[in-house]
């Protein structure tokens, strides 16, 4: 089933150089489906991100996010429809309030979607805590205070609070180091599998992209050149640019795809 179906998105930065950071985007991704996107930088992919969580309002095109006109939303509508898509951003340090605990961020994802009542709130945010891989005992502790690794749980945390149908992981965990974004993608694929999430998953990273991904989107100068299911795609690159990337990880391990 179409959980997330988007079309002819474009996207302009005015300017002395005007950008066309989308040119007619079109994706899809299927419920509990993981769409891996790849490609170099300035290509669009944040653009893109920002648009399909709102953050960003495209000039053109259309989104349905699981039966809903996604971009036509406004107000109290789209403040209740937001928690089906959330967001997981680079850089955990920046993404949280430089005070905020651990306990703190994941409880206000439930009370601004009032999800659960103010008592049970610690309570609730331990619970999903544990979920990540944390101990409940970093509650209290201020999340600039905590590793990159541990921050990324913690945002991953906050994401899922609100139980939504769709995350958006852009470089999610590009800023971590080998070890860490290892264990980081083993509790994004399990997440998956527990809770039937479906993720839009950014990196440009080719071999991490290929590891978690069912298909696989190569976006290159605001455009969508290729889409294929993972492993088709990179046994048979049709674009320049993949078999580029491809090129440039001469030790892609082998993995069985993502079920």
């Amino acid at each position: 089933m179409t959980l997330l179906d988007a079309r002819g998105l474009a996207k302009t930065y005015p300017g002395e150089r005007r950008i066309r950071a989308l040119d007619d985007v079109s994706l899809s991704i299927a419920a509990g489906e993981t769409l891996g996107l790849i490609g170099p930088s300035g290509c669009g992919k944040s653009t893109l991100a920002r648009v399909l969580a709102r953050l960003a309002t495209p000039d053109a095109g259309s989104v349905r996010l699981d039966g809903l006109d996604w971009l036509a939303l406004s107000g109290a509508g789209l403040r209740h429809a937001r928690r089906r898509l959330q967001m997981v951003f680079q850089d955990p340090a920046a993404a949280f309030h430089p005070r905020a605990t651990a306990g703190g961020a994941v409880a206000d994802a439930l009370r601004i979607h009032r999800l659960v009542p103010r008592r049970d709130r610690p309570e609730a945010a331990a619970a999903l805590l544990r979920q990540v891989g944390l101990s409940p005992d970093l509650a209290r502790r201020p999340v600039a205070t905590l590793s990159g690794g541990q921050r990324q749980r913690v945002a991953i945390a906050r994401a899922i609070a609100p139980r939504p149908r769709l995350l958006v992981l852009d470089e999610a965990v590009s800023a971590l180091d080998a070890s860490v974004r290892a264990r980081v993608l083993d509790l994004l694929v399990r997440l998956q599998a527990e809770l039937g999430l479906a993720y839009l998953f950014i990196g440009h990273d080719l071999a991490v992209v290929r590891a978690v991904s069912h298909r696989i989107a190569v976006m290159d100068a605001g455009q969508i050149i290729e889409t294929g299911p993972a492993e088709a795609l990179l046994s048979d690159p049709g674009s320049p640019l993949l078999r580029r990337l491809i090129a440039a990880v001469p030790a892609l391990h082998r993995k069985d795809p993502p079920v």
